[in-house]
């Protein structure tokens, strides 16, 4: 490759990551690059498996061997040659582990400079000692609440939880979470003994009685007598109140049933000890402006703005006046105060200011992940070096996504490149080059299509891309529906909605919009999905993360009616379908169980006597033993990236030579495995219940995927979509209600018309589709609009509008009805 002084460009030559076809691209520096093509087409392949895993093995390369082992290194990436190309930053798309202890402070280190300002500049009481930072972290030893050990919440035992129906007798089983059989039994003798009418309905016992059945640790032996007739002799048996036996359960029992059965008696609540904060009560005795470090860290970004601002000799209303023992007025006070509102006011600009400091991690949409990051590398005053961006657009608001534009300008401006894999179409316009990649997703997409300044794309017939940006694509063909009934809630609170009453229209399309914020989520994902659950006697489909937001124990509905209208309540989001490569396409949607039945059938099969079961990578019996059916083995290499490879024994197949031996029409069950949706639904035909997974995988646009594609190399979109197809393919009757958190995150809009047909396949079918939704398209072509707002946080949580697009795009004071308008106008 010829290379140049001042080449501008960083140059690849034959890239072949995933499905990259020996791909040779040339790429500006110092400019804004968009990545486009559809879902699966090879974008992040080349923008993140290409180049950014390129420039991150050369950083690794400058580094010390024994350093090495202490990073999370990564492998060489298949490509021939680059050149040109700076130090990379990625900026990813992703929701990261669970975790209880990760918060919007920890994700922007602010935490660590407000602990450092506690530590040395707060007031604190007389004869107290000075505490070093780490004792302000509730993740630390010496920071940690004793009771709840810095989660902020404890698991414990609730009446209303203990007893359903007060109604009920002792003996009839009014306390629910006392054991069953003999041990129930004895519990009821033991308490007659105790001289506690048990055939008084519960509600009719003192409270004193009632308290001390629930509660006490108390645990007296009581003389049983024997029954009439028996000739056996009494025994003393020992009394367990309700929460101590639940309590005993959860840490002692082995058994999952009897720990899931304990587990519906226990709820999670704020620590009575430390108030939800997480921290020693040393540290909550010290505070700054009048404020306790867990005040701080529960106020709205821009109310902590507000505090710093006098403490940091900027304008703004004066602070508390500091005693003898603080160090407000030092000059620590003042630096720290200075650095921590420059950083909080760019999380502003980002339109992140209803955000909290202590606010989950667990709780942020992606697209607020993201901006957190943005906003921590703006700070950082790198220069010269590639971000590269995985959709910083996704998840946003058009009024969200303008600041956040405004920002990678920003970035460009102070000398770096920006590499951005984008599917919104506004985005792309703003970039100035673009790399086109296609025509399709999988095995039909890897080649790029087109490379240079957008406009030139309008030329490209086979790019999907061109049509939607230049306005070439045909739009949806949907006539608007008249809803056929309402559910009504009254009195809707929980997070910023306080009081709301929400009319939901029965059997249409309806799209819940709003600012970053501003309360759809919690509208859609948990109040209505918890209420209609609640209705159909469900029980919760939530994850047990271990750990919950303090805002989400607060939850009413005064009144719902209509709940009667629904059959079943389905929820699809972009949680992964597993989270261990043994759980995959082909296993989720259940035609792997057709597939399995299918080699049992063979004649082969049969004269050996293997059985359905034996063509499972996760039995014994038919899988390799080397790799336990995983299909790999991984490779430590010390001072180097630790590595995967195929497993040496299968070679990657993941089952035993002598089921390999076992084949249908010349394809062993490992080779269905490998191939395409597409391929597949050639392949099995003529198998009806294969057949129809597949070809409804089809229709919402992944025919690219493999059928033993691991669930852990799936996206959310991805995802998202296997769930919509798995639901689709049960031919059911009834009134279901489907409720879809930002669907069409992350699709192209090629990949968005696909599932929005299938979505209104939904509802012509007689259901209700609810979704929360940004995508303007997507909005337009809903029949009904709920619109939450104006702002974000406090100054959101209200209905702003609500009726067809056309009514919300003249809502005036709508922050998407402006947006709405625009688009309703250009069609």
């Amino acid at each position: 490759m010829k290379k140049h002084v001042n080449d501008r460009f960083v140059r690849v030559r034959g890239a072949a990551e995933h499905n990259l076809r020996n791909v040779d691209v040339d790429l500006p520096r110092d400019a804004m690059v968009a990545f486009t093509g559809v879902s699966g087409s090879g974008k992040s392949s080349l923008a993140f498996g290409t180049l950014y895993a390129e420039a991150q093995r050369r950083y690794f390369e400058s580094v010390a061997p024994y350093a090495r082992r202490l990073l999370q290194q990564v492998g060489a990436p298949h490509v021939q040659e680059i050149t040109g190309l700076p130090p990379a930053v990625a900026l990813q798309q992703r929701r990261g582990a669970p975790s209880s202890r990760s918060t919007v402070g920890t994700i922007t280190t602010l935490s660590n400079l407000l602990r450092m300002l506690y530590s040395r500049a707060g007031t604190y009481p007389p004869d107290a000692p000075r505490l070093e930072a780490e004792a302000f972290s509730p993740n630390t030893a010496a920071g940690a609440c004793p009771r709840c050990h810095g989660l902020g919440v404890v698991h414990d035992v609730a009446e209303d939880l203990l007893v359903p129906d007060p109604s009920l007798s002792i003996r009839d089983g009014a306390i629910a979470a006392w054991p069953g059989a003999w041990q129930g039994a004895n519990l009821r003798s033991v308490v007659s003994g105790l001289g506690i009418d048990i055939d008084r309905p519960w509600r009719k016992l003192r409270k004193k009685d009632r308290d001390w059945l629930l509660y006490t640790d108390e645990q007296p032996s009581v003389l049983v007598e024997p029954e009439p007739g028996r000739i056996d002799s009494g025994y003393y048996g020992k009394f367990w109140s309700a929460r101590r036996h639940v309590m005993h359960v959860l840490a002692d029992s082995k058994s999952d049933r009897m720990r899931e059965r304990a587990m519906r008696f226990v709820r999670s609540v704020p620590c009575p000890v430390c108030h939800g904060s997480g921290l020693h009560p040393e540290a909550l005795a010290v505070t700054f402006a009048g404020r306790t470090i867990a005040d701080v860290n529960a106020m709205p970004l821009t109310a902590v703005v507000a505090l710093l601002r006098p403490a940091a000799g900027l304008s703004g209303a004066g602070a508390a006046t500091p005693s003898a023992r603080s160090g407000e007025t030092t000059e620590v006070a003042v630096r720290l105060c200075a650095d921590l509102v420059a950083r909080v006011e760019v999380l502003l600009d980002l339109g992140l200011g209803y955000l909290s400091l202590g606010r989950r991690s667990t709780t942020l949409s992606t697209g607020e992940a993201q901006r957190l990051r943005i906003a921590t590398q703006l700070r950082s005053g790198l220069f010269a070096v590639v971000y590269v961006l995985d959709e910083p657009s996704a998840g946003l608001h058009p009024a969200d996504a303008e600041p956040l534009l405004d920002v990678l300008d920003r970035l460009k401006a102070a000398g770096n490149s920006l590499f951005v894999v984008e599917h919104d179409m506004d985005v792309v316009r703003r970039a100035d080059w673009v790399v086109d990649i296609g025509p399709g997703a999988g095995e039909s997409g890897g080649r790029v299509l087109y490379s240079g300044p957008v406009p030139g794309l309008e030329q490209v017939e086979e790019s999907a891309t061109s049509r939607y940006l230049f306005g070439r694509a045909e739009p949806l063909d949907h006539r608007p529906r008249t809803p056929r009934g309402w559910l009504h809630l009254r009195g809707v609170s929980r997070h910023n909605l306080h009081g709301v009453s929400i009319d939901v229209p029965l059997r249409v399309l309806t799209a819940v919009t709003g600012v970053s914020g501003s309360g759809k989520s919690t509208l859609v994902t948990q109040v209505l999905a918890e209420v209609v659950r609640g209705h159909l006697g469900l029980a919760s489909d939530e994850p047990d993360e271990g750990e919950l937001d303090e805002a989400e124990l607060d939850v009413d509905v005064r009144d719902a009616a209509g709940l009667d209208s629904f059959d079943r309540l389905v929820r699809v989001d972009q949680r992964p379908i597993g989270r261990t490569p043994r759980s995959n396409l082909a296993t989720y949607t259940g035609m792997f169980d057709a597939v399995r039945k299918l080699y049992a059938a063979t004649d082969e099969a049969q004269a050996r006597g293997y059985a359905a079961g034996r063509f499972s990578f996760n039995v014994a019996e038919g899988r390799c033993e080397t790799c336990q059916g995983e299909g790999f083995v991984a490779v430590e290499l010390l001072f180097l990236p630790g590595t995967y490879a195929p497993c040496p024994a299968c070679h990657g197949a993941r089952y035993h030579a002598e089921t390999l031996e076992v084949t249908y029409r010349g394809k062993t069950i490992a080779d269905v495995l490998a191939m395409s949706v597409d391929n597949a639904a050639t392949f099995l035909a003529d198998v009806p219940a294969a057949a129809r997974s597949l070809e409804t995988l089809r229709e919402v646009g992944l025919g690219y995927l493999r059928l033993g594609q691991p669930a852990t190399e799936l996206s959310g979109g991805e995802a998202q979509r296997i769930k919509l197809a798995t639901e689709l393919q049960r031919a059911r009757r009834g009134h279901a209600l489907y409720l879809l958190d930002e669907p069409t995150a992350g699709l192209h809009p090629a990949d968005i018309a696909l599932l929005l047909r299938q979505l209104h396949r939904l509802v012509d079918a007689g259901n209700t589709v609810v979704l929360v939704e940004h995508d303007l398209d997507t909005i337009a072509g809903a029949d009904w609009v709920i619109d939450l707002g104006p702002g974000g946080g406090d100054a959101g949580g209200r209905v702003v509008a609500t009726g067809p697009p056309a009514t919300i795009a003249e809502a005036g004071d709508s922050a998407t009805g402006r947006h709405l308008a625009r688009r309703l106008a250009r069609s």
